[in-house]
């Protein structure tokens, strides 16, 4: 990606490097090596031709790097006209009287691209600042604002990709953007670039995503993001929420343009991410959370401690005391908000969510009722608060939308089988193929052939397996198509529901449903599993 860097900014070469996308160290068309390079620049260029030359110099050692033997205690050499060099005066001793015409060459590379980086920066300045990427988007390739990775190894992006050895990131950023599909080809080819899977969603209102890969994979891609003009006025580096992963966390890249960032099913015109709550640090949540469980009777207290994620992801992990909608998915959010307008009436709402981006809208919409003394919210969501807190007042497993399903922040375990009710947290998809829920079960209960969200489930993949042919039925399990869009909260004479938090288990009967329709996959959703048969999700 062009980088601002200045010449006075130029001392750590190596991190330069990987900020010039499109520097070619082989181009021998740019300038006469024999020719004064200093001699033909004008006076501000001038300014720029020792960090050139210096920044050019470390560009061709870095070509050079190779990694040292495991028995060495240095963690790299360099090899250079067939011979091997193991410090770095010897290396630089080298380069220096031997390869002089190619660091004229390359200096006049970078020159070039630092005059194009300064007329770029020159043209954002001056265009609208509430348009930063106006000019830009419309005038620029998208393979110009990728980093260069041609000084990395082939294996390097790809190394610890694995679970637990890479990372995953999860991110969102609210702002104006113009041109949403020509961010959404950068960011694919960004994310390709990289080798990072995941899922990014770009709207008019600003970005969203969660993608996987390795560490040096995630670190590039938080410096892109960070250094782009269009969004390093509104992102920070702790805008963005690491995880243990990678890219085996998600079957495939998913990047795509929609109406929101976060789907609530109401245009942002009419409900804007531009008032929303009021932002609360993990560490002031803690201390009104605290606050709210001192209290000796908080049925009768004017506060609300709202979680507004979906049923499932509060079964397994939610705050002491809070009330947590029995809603399948978020877009049910506001129905259930006017369906409970009573409930919020002259309260103080706490709300929270995973990572700060649904309580964006969905505080600007209960705000936008009119009914509330204040709304607050948890910014950087649970996933903030875990960082800090992990042992504090929210309890169990954190919920996300990958092939992990959730994250483990303390031992509490808050869930139980859907089957006998032992505490249980770790979900599977229903074994009976094309329902794709999720379902609470037990290893014993697993070892019993339990494995489907529901009985109407459990016999239709019985009957499946003795019959494969016959696999016609609906995609939508009966279990979750009878679950109420937006359920209304009992009020006891005003006060508020005796029992705050997620509705109890179903009984044996209906082995109780604990996931969303496949049909509901919107954003960000329960990812699609692959196709299996009965047999293969059988316990072994």
């Amino acid at each position: 990606m062009p980088s601002s860097t200045s010449p006075d900014q130029g001392d750590d070469l190596e991190a330069c490097v990987l900020r010039f996308s499109d520097l070619d160290l082989k181009d021998t068309s740019l300038i006469n090596p024999s020719s004064s390079i200093k001699a033909e620049l004008d006076v501000s260029t001038k300014k720029k031709y020792s960090f050139a030359k210096k920044k050019a110099f470390a560009l061709f050692v870095k070509t050079k790097e190779l990694p040292a033997p495991p028995s060495e205690y240095k963690e790299k050499w360099w090899k250079c006209c067939q011979q091997l060099f193991t410090d770095q005066t010897s290396i630089h001793r080298h380069v220096a009287t031997q390869h002089a015409d190619e660091i004229y060459h390359e200096t006049a590379s970078v020159l070039k691209q630092l005059t194009v980086t300064s007329s770029t920066s020159k043209t954002l300045k001056s265009a609208d600042k509430r348009n930063p990427f106006k000019d830009l988007t419309h005038n620029h390739e998208v393979s110009a604002w990728l980093p260069d990775i041609n000084c990395l190894r082939p294996d390097e992006l790809l190394s610890g990709q694995g679970n637990g050895e890479g990372e995953v990131l999860l991110y969102y950023c609210y702002c104006d953007l113009e041109d949403p599909d020509w961010i959404c080809a950068w960011q694919t080819a960004l994310c390709q670039h990289l080798h990072l899977t995941g899922k990014v969603r770009i709207a008019t209102e600003g970005i969203n995503g969660t993608v996987g890969g390795s560490k040096l994979a995630t670190r590039l891609y938080v410096e892109v993001m960070l250094s782009c003009p269009l969004f390093k006025d509104y992102l920070c580096k702790d805008d963005f929420k690491t995880s243990k992963g990678g890219a085996c966390c998600f079957p495939e890249l998913r990047v795509g343009v929609f109406e929101e960032i976060v789907p609530m099913g109401i245009s942002p015109s009419k409900i804007s991410y531009k008032k929303p709550g009021i932002h609360l640090s993990p560490g002031e949540f803690h201390k009104e959370v605290e606050k709210f469980l001192s209290l000796a009777n908080q049925e009768e207290s004017d506060i609300i401690l709202l979680d507004c994620r979906n049923f499932y992801e509060s079964k397994i992990g939610r705050f002491q005391g809070c009330l947590a909608p029995d809603i399948r998915k978020f877009s049910y959010f506001p129905s259930y908000v006017d369906e409970n307008l009573e409930l919020f009436k002259e309260k103080r709402v706490l709300m929270y969510c995973t990572g700060g981006i649904r309580c964006e809208r969905g505080s600007a919409y209960l705000k936008a009722k009119g009914v509330c003394k204040e709304v607050f919210q948890l910014k950087g969501g649970i996933h903030k608060y875990l960082e800090e807190f992990p042992d504090g007042f929210y309890k169990g497993k954190l919920f996300v939308f990958d092939e992990r399903y959730a994250l483990s922040f303390n031992s509490d375990i808050v869930s139980e089988c859907s089957y006998c009710g032992a505490p249980w947290d770790q979900y599977k998809l229903c074994s009976t193929p094309q329902c794709r829920q999720l379902v609470l079960t037990c290893p014993a209960c697993q070892g019993q052939g339990f494995t489907a969200c529901c009985v109407t489930c459990q016999d239709k993949g019985s009957r499946q397996a003795a019959s494969p042919a016959q696999s016609s039925f609906k995609e939508e399990c009966e279990c979750t198509a009878r679950r109420l869009r937006a359920p209304r909260e009992l009020l006891q004479q005003g006060r508020l529901p005796a029992s705050l938090g997620p509705r109890p288990v179903s009984s044996d009967a209906e082995y109780s449903c604990s996931c969303v329709s496949r049909r509901s996959r919107v954003g960000l959703a329960i990812p699609t599993a692959r196709s299996h048969s009965w047999a293969h999700l059988q316990p072994q």
